[in-house]
């Protein structure tokens, strides 16, 4: 059991997650998040109204189960499994949030100010949230799919578009973590 409580070395993830790549090309299967976005909307109806929710939504269920899966894996690992007293963090890092007024996690992976429900108490927090996830639908959406989809999927399967998207959005994310992020925090 102790080894299911710490923090697993990336290159034992990584394999567990080749291994999933191999059985689902295999399958003939494609993995990524965002498209049960589409897959739920079509379950609800909405193929009625927009053509490009129109399509057999039965054929994606294994891919629901995926979801299903990651959201129950997510809770349990955080309420039953979790153990941050083996992470460090770079002290750098902890400076950095500081300077943003953001106290370091205090024997948890993330901090309070970002990732509790205090962030609903704020109507600045909760437009950021908003603004947030229309942009990242918009952008799964425009690339195509999302960094799972992109990063895993697309790079295992090797599609140039996939690594196009994959160093998009690793700009994106040190551009908003160095620049955007300090504004409007």
């Amino acid at each position: 059991m102790e080894l299911i409580y710490h923090t697993w070395s990336w290159y034992i993830s990584g394999f567990i997650i080749g291994l999933v790549m191999l059985v689902l090309i295999y399958f003939g299967k494609s993995f990524g998040m965002s498209s049960n976005l589409r897959t739920l909307c079509s379950m609800a109806g909405a193929g009625k109204k927009v053509s490009f929710f129109s399509f057999d939504w039965k054929s994606q269920r294994w891919n629901l189960a995926v979801v299903a899966g990651a959201m129950l894996g997510g809770f349990v690992a955080t309420h039953y499994l979790s153990d941050a007293s083996n992470v460090s963090i770079n002290p750098k890092t902890i400076e950095q949030l500081q300077t943003m007024n953001i106290d370091a996690p205090q024997g948890k992976l993330m901090p309070d100010a970002l990732f509790s429900n205090q962030v609903f108490e704020s109507p600045k927090s909760i437009l950021i949230l908003i603004v947030g996830g229309v942009l990242i639908g918009f952008g799964s959406r425009y690339a195509g799919g999302c960094t799972s989809g992109h990063a895993i999927s697309g790079l295992s399967n090797l599609q140039f578009p996939s690594l196009i998207a994959v160093i998009g959005f690793f700009i994106g994310g040190l551009i908003m973590a160095h620049f955007i992020l300090p504004l409007i925090v």
